[in-house]
């Protein structure tokens, strides 16, 4: 069983794929000495230039990965990826179906067998490897990242250095995948615990961080012993084939890691339904998730989920008027507001509430807006024509119920997918925008009296991953930690991710955790052996 909501998002994809590149050919007509369509001009020449360096390093991959060959589709479809800060085509890749699909399986399969039965300190010496290059080429990777998703440069780079973070961590975890003796209540037995990898992994991927979402996946999954089929956005497909070529150079043996793009819905039926595929990993959004969980039934597989968000950030007024400022930009305009753990709704109590939308509103001004490889941007477009339309059918909602837009609330003048960063005031917990994820450079404001308001109001969703506070008594901040439903807690800091602590959510954000030592759990089965006449 897999779901509509993979056709809306391939339908989503070539509608805006159309228009895009409609819109980059119509620079050549009319009005084409503006100084916008003059700016969309360097910019097609200034991805020219990276395609071609990428080209001759050779991490510009654009077919698929089958037991250690770069495949085409079988029957020569392929799918353009564009740029979404100029329209401009990237690459066209490889579009895969079900048979190429089936094929990863069997691959990943058949190359289980070898790749388990390595001693720890072996796999663990290629994860290293892989760690090296991902930091050797960091500069390339994050160019491409930037080309293909529209996050500034120095965004794209840190997502490397943050993804192979993971790897580097996983290399280490590979040697302490410890089992256990258990005393038993007879004297003849010895009871022992074992653990062992999964099997073959289906690693479903966003296009958000589509580097760093498959490093955290992939890096626990080797380390424990299973092999991987991933399956990348269809959108952002080109860092991970770079990636996968890497893992190549690495050591890591044919089979092993597996990368199919293209057709959403055969390819996740084709990951489903496979009985040899024991464990699905999936980031992306709920329904997807539901679907997904749906469809791993029939064959029981494990499933590990990080699901969509609803992050409050709540500033009281004991806070640091300063560091809330910082930290509530930080966990809010993060690429451009499209990340699970941006803060969705800023909850500010009454005392504060003024000083606070004064000076954060005066902040966001400040962010500069353009192709995320210039200097000095630190917001990029949104990620296609249809999250715009949703950031502004939230907006609009928001308004016609009462909110004031303090800030922004419209297209940027650079057009294509660019929004101006927003600040919107009044904003109430029904409204649209405080209920769902705008997954947009919107911060909704809204304003609370007391402590038990300010929880009840952070608690009052279906989504639970990550929650924020600023607030300098410390008995305050355990107070509310302890109460807030969600995931992770950030406690007067706005960014909270890092390789060595769980990332995973409550309610509907998700199953199982990523990162740290807890997320080699969810790659592991656990074997109970008893052994008689010993005595």
């Amino acid at each position: 069983m897999i779901t509509t909501m993979f056709a809306r998002t391939i339908h989503r994809r070539f509608s805006f794929h159309h228009s895009s590149i409609s819109l980059s050919n119509s620079l050549r007509g009319n009005n084409s000495h503006s100084p916008t369509n003059l700016l969309r001009r360097e910019m097609s020449m200034e991805t020219e230039r990276i395609v071609d360096r990428l080209k001759s390093s050779g991490l510009l991959q654009t077919k698929g990965l089958i037991g250690g060959k770069w495949t085409d589709a079988y029957d020569g479809k392929t799918i353009e990826v564009n740029n979404p800060a100029s329209g401009d085509v990237i690459a066209s890749v490889a579009c895969m179906g079900e048979r190429e699909t089936k094929d990863a399986i069997s691959s990943a399969y058949d190359a289980f067998s070898h790749w388990s039965k390595l001693t720890a300190n072996d796999r663990s010496s290629r994860l290293r490897n892989w760690y090296n290059l991902l930091l050797q080429h960091k500069e390339e990777l994050g160019q491409l990242i930037t080309l293909e998703q529209g996050k500034p440069l120095k965004e794209a780079i840190g997502e490397v250095g943050y993804g192979a973070s993971f790897i580097e961590f996983f290399a280490e975890e590979a040697k302490r995948i410890y089992g256990d003796i258990i005393p038993s209540t007879l004297s003849d037995r010895r009871l022992f615990v074992l653990k062992q990898p999964v099997g073959v992994v289906a690693a479903i991927t966003p296009w958000n961080f589509p580097l760093a979402m498959i490093a955290r996946k992939v890096g626990p999954a080797l380390a424990c012993g299973c092999t991987v089929v991933i399956k990348p956005s269809e959108l952002t497909p080109l860092t991970a084939l770079a990636a996968a070529e890497l893992a190549l150079q690495s050591g890591i043996p044919p089979g092993v890691l597996n990368v199919v793009m293209g057709d959403a819905i055969k390819i996740g039926t084709a990951l489903t339904e496979s009985p040899q595929v024991r464990k699905i990993t999936f980031t992306g959004s709920t329904a997807v998730g539901k679907k997904l969980m749906a469809g791993a039934a029939d064959t029981v597989k494990k499933v590990s989920l990080e699901l969509g968000g609803n992050a409050p950030c709540i500033v009281f007024d004991d806070a640091d008027l300063e560091v809330a400022i910082k930290g509530s930009l930080a966990t809010k305009f993060r690429n451009s507001g499209q990340t699970c753990v941006c803060a969705n709704r800023i909850l500010v109590q009454e005392g504060i509430y003024e000083k606070f939308t004064k000076a954060f509103s005066d902040a966001v001004q400040n962010l500069k807006v353009g192709n995320g490889l210039s200097e000095g941007v630190s917001q990029g477009p949104l990620i296609n024509e249809a999250a715009v339309k949703k950031v502004e059918s939230f907006v609009e909602d928001a308004v016609s119920k009462g909110a004031k837009l303090l800030l922004g609330g419209k297209r940027h003048s650079l057009g294509m997918s660019f929004y101006e960063p927003t600040v919107i005031g009044d904003v109430k917990n029904e409204m649209l925008i405080a209920q769902q994820e705008v997954f947009g450079p919107v911060a909704p404001v809204l304003r609370f009296k007391t402590e038990e308001e300010a929880i009840q109001i952070a608690n009052d969703t279906n989504a639970g991953l990550a929650a924020y506070i600023f607030t300098n008594s410390i008995k305050r901040s355990w107070r509310v930690s302890e109460a807030l439903e969600y995931g992770i807690v950030g406690v007067n800091e706005g960014l909270v991710s890092t390789e060595v602590a769980p990332f995973g959510g409550f309610k509907q954000s998700g199953l199982g955790r990523e990162g740290s030592k807890y997320g080699m759990d969810d790659y592991l089965e656990i074997k109970y052996i008893c052994m008689g006449n010993m005595g």
